[in-house]
């Protein structure tokens, strides 16, 4: 699919301004295995404790999960041994102290529109309007993530919830396919595409009179790996900028940044029977992503360094970072928050602990501010 530029001057100046996302509590799930189905994310959206849901990430037409290769484990950071078994589904109890996980899972098997029907369901139980947001998370090709974008946003005009897009460039586990978001061009056709056909779309509903269309807005943002040297940094936040300017008047588009993904090229051995010992503990090379603990200290720096270089320009001031990577506890959250996080995302410890996790996250804000009464979000 081709799309035109919008020309500035052809565009509502109140439409080149990119909605804000505000998540309250700030404390939400990432996209990981245990927000595929649909009572994965009835539980995650009625659980008070969270200020959104996150959908694991789709594709227009699913991914292919194939159950001996697409697996996930925990392990022990400490001995970087394996601490339960390992699952190709969303159930699977982990070792104590096993408080990371390597996966080689890819994306979900369920697709987009599935998705999107899971959200009209949970929509109509509810007694009135929600302002708990639904973020529905997306890859694909640069012409399939507009798709995306279409699809959600016809989809707001029926739900009770805000929605919004986040658009997943930072998988490490598809054969051939290395994250968009570490190359310079790959990122920048991602991100005009999805401004082009959100702008286009916006503007279509405004000239043709439709009614609410015209107003509805559903931001957008991006997820991103995790980033080892100052290039990546000022890579991504160069892309940013040029996507404002010159064609944008005030801001980047972009309303949030989800910093981190989990990291790639990592392994766990087996250290069992002398025939376990040394193999892959995932199937096939055993290589896949890591998250969890380990993934803490370069998910701060990550969220830092981000909040830092998107403050120092007015055009992406505004951005918002949902910060994700090794937060267990009510310390680690308020670690996140430290360093510039607007909300905390949670992955690994979701897996460990199930939906209880938030509460216990709360519970634990809860008892630092003081009185126990009060939490300190």
């Amino acid at each position: 699919m081709s799309l035109t530029i919008p020309n500035p001057e052809d565009v509502n100046v109140e439409l080149l301004m990119p909605p804000e996302i505000h998540i309250n509590p700030p404390l939400l799930n990432s996209a990981n295995p245990w927000a595929t189905t649909l009572e994965d994310l009835k539980a995650l959206f009625e659980c008070p404790s969270t200020g959104a849901v996150t959908t694991r990430t789709t594709l227009v037409d699913g991914f292919p999960h194939h159950p001996g290769m697409h697996q996930y484990t925990f392990f022990n950071p400490s001995t970087n041994l394996p601490g339960g078994q390992v699952s190709t589904r969303q159930s699977a109890t982990p070792e104590q102290g096993a408080t990371a996980s390597l996966n080689n899972m890819g994306y979900s098997p369920v697709k987009l529109d599935e998705y999107l029907d899971y959200i009209q369901q949970i929509s109509d139980a509810l007694p009135g309007p929600s302002e708990k947001w639904i973020i529905v998370s997306v890859t694909g090709t640069p012409d399939d993530v507009f798709t995306c974008y279409a699809r959600v946003w016809q989809l707001q005009a029926k739900v009770k919830m805000p929605l919004a897009l986040e658009l997943n460039l930072s998988c490490p586990n598809i054969p051939g396919a290395p994250p968009p978001a570490y190359d310079a061009k790959a990122l920048e056709k991602h991100l005009n595409m999805l401004w082009a056909g959100a702008t286009m779309i916006r503007s279509g509903a405004a000239e043709a009179g439709a009614g609410a269309g015209a107003t509805r807005r559903v931001p957008w943002g991006i997820k991103t790996p995790p980033y080892t040297h100052a290039g990546q940094f000022d890579m991504l936040v160069k892309a940013l900028r040029e996507i404002a300017a010159p064609r944008f008047r005030e801001a980047c588009p972009v309303s949030f940044v989800t910093a981190t993904n989990t990291l790639g090229s990592c392994l766990v051995l087996d250290d069992g029977s002398s025939d376990e010992r040394g193999k892959p503990r995932l199937a096939g090379s055993g290589i896949g992503g890591m998250a969890g603990a380990p993934l803490h200290p370069l998910a701060l720096g990550n969220v830092a360094t981000l909040r830092r270089m998107l403050d120092e320009a007015k055009e992406t001031r505004h951005v918002r970072i949902i910060g994700v990577g090794g937060v267990e506890d009510a310390s680690g959250y308020r670690r996140m928050r430290d360093v510039g996080a607007a909300a905390v995302g949670v992955g690994t410890a979701l897996g460990r602990k199930g939906v209880g996790v938030f509460k216990e996250i709360e519970d634990g804000l809860r008892v630092s501010s003081g009185d126990g009464k009060g939490v300190e979000w």
